[in-house]
């Protein structure tokens, strides 16, 4: 009698990370500080994290790198804007810039940056006649996700291809608000397009919480603006609040997170804030 043929074991599949967007459909909110900040909180935890730029104004990337060695690596080896298809540069050997390529690694303590180009400015027209636009950062970077625990995607403040293609590689987001009228204004929409969009996309979205950040001199109005966000998205906004510092723009200024800095308060902030975030993404 024949031998029965032994099957070759199955590898298991490579644990997906948890990814996290920054969205507000307002610039000026912190979502830069805040996705930033809660990378390297995430880096300095141990956690594997991959931090993602897809704002055209590139202020995430700035915040860790220099302008001079963003030309350097934005030449060499790309951007994400070349995952996205925008520029088509390739390498001597006529091949497209890959994941690997444009990764740039340890900006932070356990921290790789994928960092942005000015090019997404026009993104929209560039890729208008194009398929499958919403999904292109999800098939660029399938095969570096297993390398990481968190991922966490800085966006533009618009639900242009940009904010669609990081929230279409997403399972949670989260919306840094200030305390103004225009920065909460369009929350419910914004809430209500993700929610569209993520049965487009056929990905499913948790949507982790409201940030408060930005958050300046006691007012009555920012004490109402407050109060109001609590009473329609009850259970939703988070405790923690981010204050205005200029330590954050410092940081960001000399290429480093908060941690890096003389500023225990505001350490404090953004470490209470992580771990609060972390605690609803369910990340150990």
């Amino acid at each position: 009698m024949s031998k029965p043929v032994k099957k070759a074991p199955t590898k298991p599949a490579p644990k997906q990370p948890v990814v996290i967007s920054c969205v507000n459909l307002k610039g000026g909110v912190g979502k830069t500080a805040i996705a930033v900040n809660f990378a390297a909180h995430c880096g300095r935890k141990g956690l594997r994290t991959l931090l993602i730029d897809l704002d055209p104004q590139t202020n995430a990337t700035f915040s860790c790198i220099s302008v001079p060695d963003w030309e350097k690596h934005a030449t060499a080896h790309g951007t994400v804007a070349n995952l996205l298809g925008v520029r088509q540069h390739t390498s001597a050997e006529g091949k497209l810039k890959t994941a690997q390529d444009v990764i740039i690694k340890s900006v932070f303590k356990n921290v790789d940056l994928i960092p942005s180009h000015l090019d997404l400015f026009t993104i929209d027209l560039d890729l208008s006649s194009e398929v499958a636009r919403e999904t292109r950062l999800r098939r660029a970077i399938k095969d570096v996700l297993g390398n990481y625990d968190v991922v966490v995607c800085d966006c533009p403040p618009n639900l242009t291809i940009p904010t669609q293609n990081a929230l279409a590689i997403s399972t949670h987001y989260v919306v840094p608000v200030s305390l103004d009228f225009l920065s909460s204004l369009g929350i419910a929409l914004l809430l209500t397009r993700i929610a569209k969009l993520s049965q487009d996309l056929e990905n499913p979205l948790v949507h982790a919480g409201i940030i408060i950040s930005r958050v300046g001199r006691t007012s009555f109005f920012r004490t109402q603006t407050a109060q109001t966000l609590q009473a329609l998205f009850p259970g939703m906004v988070f405790s923690t609040q981010i204050s205005e510092r200029t330590s954050v723009a410092e940081s960001a200024a000399k290429n480093c997170s908060i941690f890096g800095m003389p500023d225990n308060t505001a350490i404090g902030e953004f470490t209470a804030l992580g771990d609060e975030l972390l605690a609803k993404l369910k990340t150990k």
